[in-house]
């Protein structure tokens, strides 16, 4: 679906315009292959690269051809339970501002409920609070599956398989993230040199906090992972030693009842034994094997084999 937007320094809110007029926003969401002819024809773009943004794994990256600046980025967004990172395509032409993505992108949507600062017509201005608002919803998502392991780090002897695998879904999601920041902070790198943009003294300071957010992110993704390991090998370790107490502990009991019961077996047997006509051989017997039985009690609990 393409929609074209305007909203220019005097105007309170977003309106969309039924045709294209120099300054606008041309937003296009769930983009079909013949919208994305139409957009090429209409407005000069290169088909190759408008078709890479309906690659669903195409990696963050800057481009330009015939004076036009392509900017491919990732966008983090919530799909049912999980956590997924879906390309976007900005393009920067002489006299407008073109998204393009192959799904319905969240981020584009807060532009349009007018909860944002921004203005059309101001090119530079837009891609900067784009991409701000990309970084805070990194920002929003890492916090919270950071805040999740930290809970967990405090409970690694409560840990189910209900949470290993919740840590392994944040291991899928934290590498998405980490692979797209790390594509991510280049591309912001490019663009301040100022060569594909001309960007002004404060729009330099906003790219630079921009970037040192993306390499934050980058640093928080990391940490969070090496938690997750180390999480992960602990309770690997706690569940080994329970098993091996556990077998030690069977082991154990397994020597100890075999002594009465190889007793028991022999005088079992129909053949002359020693107190076989003694009437007391059942109390003999017994009291031998509870003496035994206590002395190798004795050695495996002071062995700390028990």
């Amino acid at each position: 679906m393409i929609k074209i937007y305007q909203k220019r320094i005097v105007d309170s809110e977003i309106k969309e315009v039924g045709e294209f007029r120099p300054g606008s926003w041309i937003c296009a969401q769930k983009a079909s292959e013949e919208e994305v002819a139409v957009l090429e024809r209409d407005f000069k773009l290169d088909s190759n690269i408008l078709k890479d943004a309906l690659d669903p794994f195409e990696a963050p990256r800057v481009e330009t051809e015939g004076g036009i600046v392509y900017i491919f980025t990732r966008v983090a967004q919530k799909l049912e339970e999980r956590i997924i990172t879906v390309p976007l395509l900005i393009v920067i032409g002489p006299d407008f501002v073109l998204t393009l993505s192959k799904d319905e992108n969240q981020i584009l949507n807060k532009f349009m409920d007018n909860g944002l600062k921004f203005t059309t017509t101001q090119k530079t201005q837009l891609l900067l609070i784009i991409f701000s608002e990309i970084m805070k919803s990194y920002n929003s998502f890492l916090t919270s599956i950071s805040r999740n392991v930290r809970e967990a780090s405090g409970k690694v002897g409560k840990i189910n398989e209900k949470v290993i695998m919740n840590f392994v879904g944040f291991e899928e999601e934290l590498n998405d993230f980490l692979s797209a920041l790390t594509h991510t902070s280049p591309v912001l790198q490019n663009i301040l040199g100022g060569k594909l943009i001309k960007l002004y003294q404060q729009d330099g300071e906003l790219m630079e906090d921009l970037i040192l957010s993306a390499n934050q992110l980058i640093s928080l993704c990391q940490s969070t992972l090496k938690n997750i390991v180390n999480i992960r090998e602990a309770y690997s370790t706690i569940v080994t030693n329970d098993l091996n107490r556990v077998i030690k502990l069977f082991t154990s009991l397994t020597v100890i009842l075999t002594i009465p019961t190889i007793i028991a077996s022999m005088y079992g047997m129909n053949v002359g034994l020693p107190l076989a006509g003694n009437p007391g051989a059942f109390w003999i017997i017994s009291l031998a094997i509870v003496v035994i039985v206590s002395g190798v009690l004795y050695v495996f609990s002071r062995n700390r084999w028990l």
